[in-house]
């Protein structure tokens, strides 16, 4: 308890609100003073980097980054950045779809990696239009060898022919019953659920495992992104999932019955949800759709989840950088949240108080044209974050500036047990027991 009161009180002087009046961008100023830029890097074109994800163990200094094709520009692929010093972001290593020319539609968008029986997995998502690979929904690479580039080498591609598109979104997720999950967006109903354990030991045919059902639509809805986490007063795996209708949240503890705890539909605003992630306790969540003047709206999931009502229809509050832009994907580390704001850049706001989020820190990694990109050129700029727990490295992918590494003064690492929450996000402990005979 002294701990905790002693890292609270410190957090009220690390993390005061910025001004709103010197929060104002200049190109003297793109960033708060509390923001220092380690390091930066170009991938390639305009609009030709995607989503992105960091290993964890200091020992792996990785971080993965999609690529992909807009219009006549760009590549399908996957990047591998060495961190090893992160004021020197290094390429060790490039994969490309085969016959890049024959390929249609954006190729690389999401990215993530997996450990598992001692041995590390990149699973690099991909859509393509009608042609070739039209049915590929994710290619697996062995990283295990790394920092050798020569030992990386794919092991498993994911199909579905009968669901052509590919995975826009992906999740990975390591269930209390030991198994690694992956869960899919898919062109059709719920998301997908496959075991990854199977995938890369050969048995790609028995890998789908699962099928999360989004109940928009009379039950037909599709997802757009999710987050999956253990949920520890209720010793529950939960998915957190937003798409058609808005935001749903289900017990999967037991997959081959997902038990639906909340709705969130019929929100002001809200025809389709997008990315949707919980806080550590599981009682508030940070949702995003996706249209301009769009805010990421807060939720307080606890009447629901304590049964006082079965739907939510109302945010408890609101939280954008720019009222005439957009905020993207985030990653949240009690009491921050990180956002990756596309023409706004890095993003980090406080919401101790969820009713009134304050923003804390900025850098904008991405000043061209605001009439370049998708949904009316409001797409673009800084689309992917994570964040690396062990010494608090903030790492952002920018769809047209490349990949930049930052250090936020007094942010030197995060474990929720510090601010009084469960150590529980995005972050995957690949090697802690199953919890499943706990129950």
């Amino acid at each position: 308890m002294k701990r905790f009161v002693f890292t609270l009180i410190a957090a009220s002087f690390l993390f005061l609100p910025v001004d709103p009046a010197a929060a104002q961008w200049t190109p003297e100023k793109p960033g708060s003073d509390n923001i220092e830029v380690l390091g930066h890097i170009p991938l390639g074109p305009t609009l030709s980097v995607a989503d992105m994800d960091v290993e964890q163990e200091l020992s792996r200094p990785y971080a993965y980054v999609a690529r992909m094709k807009y219009g006549e520009a760009g590549v399908r692929g996957t990047d591998i950045i060495d961190l090893s010093d992160p004021s020197n972001p290094r390429v060790i290593y490039r994969w490309r779809i085969e016959n890049q020319d024959l390929h249609t539609g954006t190729g690389g968008m999401d990215v993530k990696h997996f450990k598992w029986n001692g041995r590390y997995y990149v699973v690099q998502s991909l859509q393509f239009r009608q042609g070739p690979d039209n049915d590929l929904g994710a290619v697996i690479l062995d990283v295990s060898g790394l920092p050798d580039p020569s030992t990386v080498h794919e092991v498993a591609r994911i199909r579905e022919p009968d669901m052509p598109g590919g995975f826009h979104n992906i999740f990975i997720y390591k269930h209390t019953n030991g198994r690694v999950l992956l869960v899919t967006t898919i062109r059709g109903s719920g998301a997908n659920v496959y075991d990854l354990g199977r995938v890369v030991e050969g048995d790609v045919e028995n890998a789908l495992v699962g099928n999360i059902p989004n109940p928009g639509n009379d039950g037909q809805g599709s997802y757009h992104d999710f987050y999956l986490g253990y949920d520890t007063d209720s010793d529950q795996d939960r998915f957190y999932g937003g798409g058609t209708g808005g935001y749903y949240v289900y017990n999967i503890t037991d997959l081959d019955n997902p038990e639906l705890l909340v709705t969130l539909t019929g929100i002001s605003g809200v025809r389709r949800g997008h990315t949707f992630t919980p806080t550590p306790d599981g009682r508030y969540a940070i949702a995003e759709t996706e249209y301009k003047y769009a805010p990421l709206r807060v939720f307080d999931l606890k009447p629901a989840l304590d049964g006082d009502v079965t739907n939510i229809s109302a945010p408890i509050g609101a939280w954008t950088a720019d009222w005439e832009n957009l905020a993207h994907n985030h990653e949240v580390r009690w009491p921050f949240v990180f956002v990756s704001a596309y023409h706004d850049g890095l993003q980090i706001f406080n919401m101790m108080d969820p009713a009134n989020p304050v923003t804390v820190g900025y850098y904008d990694t991405y000043t061209g044209s605001t009439h370049i990109g998708g949904m009316g050129g409001i797409a673009n700029g800084a689309f992917g974050v994570d964040v690396r727990n062990a010494d608090g490295l903030i790492v952002v992918s920018d769809m047209s500036t490349g990949i930049w590494t930052f250090h936020m003064e007094g942010f030197d690492g995060w474990n929720g047990e510090d601010w009084g929450v469960p150590n529980v996000s995005s972050a995957q402990k690949w090697d802690e027991e199953s919890r499943e005979g706990t129950r």
